[in-house]
């Protein structure tokens, strides 16, 4: 009897402890928002007018801690106000058939520069349950002429299992209208802007000029409590992994007393994968498969192309996690997500 009790007991305790990842659709709100045991994961969020694209945001860690930066949603003490297409975690690109809808915000004059935005249409699913849940919405690609260029189907397939929080986002793009050219590009592709803290260390201010040659000043910093570092698969690490192909980039930090890994996986099935990562130490994480000439300074080239009709698929996973992740742990979750069709 008494075995028999303890199995009951564990039993008890293992469905009393199992995280559950629930999704409520808050219309009034537009928002999609993520909960792990009742805490705040994330939301999708989708409210249109100065945002010209669907987000998460904010995404915390299994404390409550925020990852991503605040500026523009919600400004914090000390954190950069550079670049306010840069929001939560999303995906788009700066060259589609010559417009942007990487740097399209409402921060930008519409008349100097072509600009796309990405217009939430609808939840097409909505699954809660335990160590996961899912989320498949639809948007169109519209220029700023008017013209429907994608339609856009996401599945977002939200995580839990101990400490550690994932996002897989599986995009797939169809041109329906024209054929379409992503054109080289280093703005793009699947990106997250980082809080402060996750920032690497700023010694000097840089300038950063985009695909129709407005330049943004990064001004240095207070460097108190910033403490990111990139490292790559290769073992590259700091700034250096910008530019550099790897199946995956890991950044660790500190934001208060706890420990945060944060870390991008790509996919065997993506566009040039392994994929060169836009990895700036200001803040931007990103990962970019078609922004080859730029990163090779001028040595390749890559305009990926649909034609009327064709379809692709971007498929990357997103980890966060309230300590460092090691080589091992990442090589394994990477070899996971290869698993996702």
């Amino acid at each position: 009897m008494k075995n028999i009790a303890t199995i009951a007991l564990a039993l008890y305790a293992g469905v009393a402890t199992a995280q559950r990842v629930e999704l409520t659709h808050l219309e009034a709100e537009k928002k999609v928002t993520v909960t792990v045991d009742g805490k705040p994961f994330t939301a999708y969020i989708y409210p249109g007018g100065d945002l010209k694209k669907a987000v998460l945001y904010p995404v915390q860690t299994a404390h409550g801690t925020a990852i991503t930066r605040g500026w523009p949603m919600d400004p914090r003490p000390d954190e950069r106000v550079d670049h306010p297409h840069h929001v939560g975690v999303w995906l788009n690109h700066g060259d589609v058939n010559g417009y942007d809808f990487w740097n399209s915000s409402a921060a930008v004059d519409r008349t100097k520069h072509k600009y796309g935005d990405i217009l939430h249409t609808g939840v097409k699913s909505m699954k809660s349950g335990k160590k996961k849940g899912e989320l498949t919405v639809t948007a169109d690609w519209i220029n700023q002429d008017g013209g429907l260029m994608l339609k856009e189907t996401t599945t977002y397939v939200f995580g839990a299992v101990g400490e550690q929080r994932t996002i897989d986002r599986i995009t797939t793009l169809t041109a329906t209208q024209e054929d379409i050219t992503f054109k080289d590009s280093k703005e793009g592709v699947f990106a997250v802007r980082l809080a402060r803290q996750l920032e690497h260390p700023s010694n000097k201010p840089e300038l950063f000029t985009d695909a129709s040659g407005i330049a943004t000043k990064v001004p240095a910093l207070n460097n108190t409590g910033v403490t990111g570092s990139y490292t790559n698969k290769e073992g590259i690490k700091g700034e250096d992994v910008w530019a550099k192909r790897s199946v995956w980039c890991n950044l660790t930090g500190q934001i208060g007393n706890e420990k945060i890994g944060v870390a991008i996986i790509d996919h065997p099935k993506n566009v040039s994968y392994p994929s060169y990562w836009h990895a700036r130490g200001y803040g931007l994480f990103a990962i970019n498969p078609m922004g080859t000439k730029e990163f090779t300074n001028g040595k390749e080239a890559k305009n990926f192309q649909l034609k009327k009709g064709e379809s692709q698929t971007f498929r990357y996973r997103l980890v966060v996690d309230s300590k460092y992740l090691t080589e091992a742990e990442l090589d394994a979750l990477a070899a996971d997500f290869a698993k996702v069709k």
